[in-house]
């Protein structure tokens, strides 16, 4: 009876998290929801709303990293039982993003705004490929078991969990961390930016810096120099491919302004003889 109990409070738990999701997106987009992060304003000053906003965030932050932590998790599961802890843990995330739309301080000071139609509808569409590349990149590497929805399939069929191998599909053969740079476009991609959403954007995306280098220690731990090659290859964030243009960018400039210094210092040799 516990495994059917079990699956189904994992099934739920996945369910809402998708309910939640989407609430999110529309939240953080402005769109079809009644409360969003830019409106309606309350009556608090602007820098009172930022304080609350920044113990939302800081809420936020604490419940997804203390709860990840190998360390958290071997006390956690004393309490509750291995096959629904992640679901637990995705419960406690779902609440914990509630709280935080619930109790969001609009901050409507506009710091720019897509005026021109074409410009709108980048900003937004790069807000709608953010949103959907969360999911998507989930799925190339472990999304039913990042959500629990694994650990009580198996639980039901009563076999024993087995640690996911280490792969590097797709986009995570590109950087280390594709699920973030998923949610960062999906925060800061926006035709209409305001400080409440710049605070909402920054303070997450210093989160999610801090939590990859947290992560990668118990990557380390786990799969060792499997993850220790990993690292020597594929960079954290930012593909190869822009860092090799950006440092031949680097280094036309440089040899450029190199050959126009010796350009210069011939010229100016030749002119000192001339007048010599």
């Amino acid at each position: 009876m516990s495994r059917v109990l079990f699956f189904v409070y994992g099934m739920a738990c996945y369910l809402l998290f998708f309910v939640v999701y989407a609430w999110l997106a529309g939240f953080v987009g402005n769109l079809v929801v009644p409360k969003t992060i830019d409106g309606p304003a309350g009556s608090e000053s602007a820098l009172a709303a930022a304080a609350i906003n920044v113990l939302l965030l800081l809420v936020f932050a604490a419940q997804h990293s203390v709860m990840a932590r190998p360390a958290f998790k071997r006390v956690w599961t004393r309490i509750v039982p291995q096959p629904i802890e992640r679901s637990t843990y995705v419960l406690a995330s779902c609440l914990v993003v509630v709280l935080l739309v619930w109790q969001w301080r609009p901050i409507p000071i506009v710091i720019w705004q897509a005026e021109h139609p074409v410009a709108w509808a980048i900003g937004m569409s790069l807000f709608a490929a953010g949103w959907l590349a969360v999911p998507l990149i989930s799925l190339m590497i472990s999304h039913f078991d990042l959500f629990g929805a694994r650990q009580v399939w198996l639980h039901l069929r009563g076999k024993p969990y087995t640690s996911l191998p280490f792969r590097t599909p797709l986009a995570y053969a590109v950087v280390r961390h594709p699920l973030y740079l998923g949610w960062a476009l999906a925060f800061w991609a926006t035709p209409t930016m305001t400080v409440g959403h710049l605070l909402f954007a920054g303070g997450l995306t210093v989160y999610m810096a801090l939590a990859a280098r947290v992560e990668e220690r118990d990557l380390i731990g786990a799969f060792g120099e499997k993850y220790e090659d990993y690292r020597r290859r594929v960079p954290m964030f930012v593909p190869r491919w822009i860092c090799g243009w950006t440092d031949s960018r680097q280094t036309r400039t440089a040899s450029a302004a190199r050959d126009g210094a010796e350009s210069s210092a011939s010229m100016a040799w030749m002119e000192d003889e001339t007048w010599r």
